[in-house]
């Protein structure tokens, strides 16, 4: 699909993003108003200092609601204002290690978020494609050698990606009971993508950022798992495919499902070797740690078979994980020179959309 197809597609559409202050909430926002959507979004304060919805400011160019999506009230309040066609949700706690530290809150935000965003979504008639992006974490983990398919067994080992595959669940009881009758023309899919990186990430316990600040301070990068392997994909890939699907399900129902995003296998690496590339990247004389520091169970092999999503929409991934790796250390390297953030960051969207 060509980048005038989808932004031809997005022009003038009334868009509600959850989640939109976070990371893959920014660039998101970014993308849809470079296409001319009518974007509000719906979310917490940015969850970091700096962050990347500061950095670009989008407050300026859509409306901003700070919100919980705890609070149906609101939740429900803000979609009704907005009148949106299409519902990207994206709000999460979406941190493995935090959720051992916070499970009540990880639960709340993640399964009742989707009961309250899909509750919203029933009383308000004018949304008529919904996606809910989970994660890959939501198959029950046998750390097998292939990728799991989306018919796996959903069973989340910690309460991040537990309760994201009840927000699966949730999303599939919320279609056979209220939208599966005919009476709304209301489609909804759920994409569960691997691991992303890419310029603007500030949060903790994430292997780039963890790179970078410690490139930053000239000191050498603690890995504490560098054998875990896991599906990286630059921020821009599932992006992609999650305005594919909304696009496509909202021209055919029967475009409608779950849909697996990640990178080529040849891109799926361990933690060490995402070092090793940065390390090459960034430059000078980086070096990183092989130190375990402790904490709580953590999957150590991890893939996606993402057929379906390639069969269904023509899509295949777009950078490798070299690229992708290069492209983040791009974006970091032009901050620390206080280069316009903005003016970086389109030009990698635009280069992404075109190539």
């Amino acid at each position: 699909m060509s980048m005038s197809e989808l932004f031809d597609f997005y022009k003038g559409k009334k868009i509600f993003l959850t989640g939109h202050t976070g990371f893959k909430g920014s660039w998101l926002s970014r993308i849809l108003i470079l296409a001319g959507a009518e974007v509000t979004g719906y979310s917490l304060e940015p969850p970091t200092d700096p962050s990347l919805f500061a950095k670009l400011g989008l407050e300026k160019e859509m409306h901003s609601v700070t919100g919980d999506v705890r609070d149906l009230e609101h939740l429900m309040r803000e979609m009704q204002a907005a009148q949106p066609e299409i519902v990207l949700h994206l709000a999460a706690q979406p941190i493995v290690r935090e959720s051992y530290q916070a499970p009540v809150y990880t639960y709340e935000t993640n399964v009742m978020g989707t009961v309250n965003i899909l509750e919203s979504i029933r009383q308000t008639p004018s949304v008529r494609s919904f996606v809910n992006v989970t994660t890959d974490k939501v198959y029950l983990n046998r750390e097998w050698e292939y990728g799991y398919r989306e018919n796996e067994r959903l069973d989340g080992y910690d309460p991040y990606s537990n309760s994201k595959s009840c927000s699966e669940l949730v999303t599939a009881s919320y279609r056979r009971s209220f939208f599966s009758d005919g009476t709304r023309d209301l489609t909804i899919s759920t994409c569960r993508a691997g691991n992303v990186i890419g310029g603007g990430d500030y949060a903790p316990d994430r292997i780039i950022p963890d790179c970078i600040r410690a490139a930053e301070k000239k000191e050498a990068i603690i890995v504490r798992n560098p054998y875990s392997t896991r599906p990286y994909q630059h921020v821009l890939e599932p992006l992609y495919l999650y305005l594919t699907a909304a696009m496509r399900q909202y021209q055919d129902p029967s475009y409608a499902g779950c849909y697996n995003v990640g990178p080529d296998e040849c891109d799926c690496v361990t933690t060490g070797e995402i070092a090793d590339l940065f390390c090459r990247c960034w430059g000078g004389e980086m070096r990183w740690e092989n130190r375990y520091v402790g904490g709580p169970h953590e999957a150590n092999f991890l893939k996606l078979d993402c057929s379906k999503a390639k069969k269904t929409f023509g899509w295949k991934p777009k950078t490798h994980i070299e690229q992708a790796v290069a492209m983040t250390v791009e974006w970091a390297q032009e901050d620390r020179k206080g280069s316009d953030m903005r003016i970086v960051t389109d030009r990698q969207i635009l280069e992404f959309f075109v190539s």
